[in-house]
């Protein structure tokens, strides 16, 4: 819910899986959020990146590897890199 300044009031924001596009809920424990780093050709790190959030399921099934390699090839075709 926002105000009328446009700012959030809410005290709790759920945010969904990445992967799967599940719901994380605030019991889920085992799930992590992940910035990845742009780089530039030289290999510096520009000062932006990409956030990935994989819920607890993901990582129960020893997918959450490869789920995060998909998801940053893609994202990374995306900015041409």
């Amino acid at each position: 819910m926002q105000n009328e300044e446009g700012d959030n009031v809410d005290l709790y924001i759920p945010r969904k899986c990445s992967s799967t596009n599940r719901l994380i809920t605030s019991k889920d424990h085992a799930s992590v959020q992940i910035n990845v780093g742009h780089l530039d050709e030289n290999g510096v790190y520009r000062g932006n990146f990409t956030t990935f959030a994989l819920c607890g399921y993901v990582r129960a099934q020893g997918s959450a590897d490869s789920a995060l390699d998909q998801l940053w090839m893609k994202k990374k075709a995306e900015l041409g890199q």
